[in-house]
């Protein structure tokens, strides 16, 4: 992502969430790490794909791959990319889909290592990247075996941290090739989650979430604010220029749940001992919340 500083219930009362097992959730996590940086077009980032593959294929999904190719302007070679794709059917055939959107690939370069000797070598991507997966691999779990009522898309996207600092084009390659896919229809909304291992969390509104879908904004800080998590902050702090902007322009209301304050962005220090399974808790709480209670998403758009 490249950043510009500048309730809920299927009746009257709240449908209660299956818990979120936040310990296996950081085991998700640190098993990512323990693959080595996945950057795209590598053996790390195929043998995460096949991690991730046999996660949703033993819960019964259907897995997809959008596999596609990047033209590298700073290497002057193609690259194959993949995104990856599990579907969860909700017993109601009729019911409503949605997409809960997470970036699995690893920065390039950690130009902000404090050892200059490693700013150009890949970031470990242990929140910028794995927290956000590990979050949805355990959702997935919840309503693979607790049908939620919903369709759920779970999107695995690759690509997303390729640019170099300003080159935005070079951002998100994932989410918009994803996006050309003929999903304006398809969602009634989609969820981003990015960085949100943090341990010393803190998540503020952000900014384009907040002025194209600031009703999703409000139910997912109203939902967190209803379960007592008090590192969702109601106030914009940030604007983000991060996947779910791929979805919003292509028609599916879309927020991004992102914690940009974080020390170690784009360095060699962005570990497992820097996460925290309460961080990953906090977040599938309040996203499981709002899966299971459909009657409070905001209307079709």
């Amino acid at each position: 992502m490249f950043a510009i500083v500048c309730l809920s219930s299927c009746g009257p009362t709240p449908t209660e969430a299956p818990p979120f097992d936040a310990d296996r959730a950081f085991g998700y996590l640190e098993t990512q790490v323990d693959f080595g940086p996945r950057v795209p077009d590598t053996e790390a980032s195929a043998v995460a794909r096949d991690y991730y593959y046999g996660h949703f294929s033993n819960l019964g999904m259907e897995v997809d791959s959008q596999v596609f190719d990047f033209f590298d302007p700073y290497s002057s070679t193609n690259m194959i990319l993949v995104n990856v794709i599990a579907h969860y059917v909700d017993p109601d055939a009729n019911a409503m889909r949605i997409c809960l959107m997470a970036h699995y690939d690893c920065r390039p370069r950690a130009e902000y290592a404090v050892d200059s000797t490693l700013r150009d070598t890949p970031i470990d991507g242990a929140n910028d990247g794995a927290s956000g997966v590990a979050i949805l691999m355990e959702l997935a779990n919840m309503v693979a075996t607790n049908p939620p009522g919903c369709h759920v898309d779970f999107v695995l996207v690759d690509g997303e941290d390729w640019g170099e600092p300003g080159d935005i084009q070079y951002y998100m390659l994932g989410s918009k090739h994803f996006a050309q896919s003929n999903i304006r229809d398809r969602y009634r909304f989609g969820i981003v989650v990015d960085m949100v291992g943090d341990s010393g969390q803190q998540i503020y509104r952000e900014g384009f979430s907040n002025m194209y879908n600031e009703a999703l904004t409000d139910l997912v800080w109203n939902t967190a604010a209803s379960l007592g998590v008090t590192t969702f902050h109601d106030s914009v702090k940030y604007t983000i220029y991060d996947d779910h902007l791929s979805l919003i322009t292509a028609g599916v209301p879309t927020i991004d749940i992102i914690d940009f304050d974080y020390p170690f962005w784009h360095t060699e220090s962005d570990t497992p001992d820097k996460c925290s399974p309460l961080a990953l808790d906090n977040v599938g709480r309040v996203l499981g919340h709002v899966i299971y209670n459909s009657s409070s998403w905001p209307p079709k758009r």
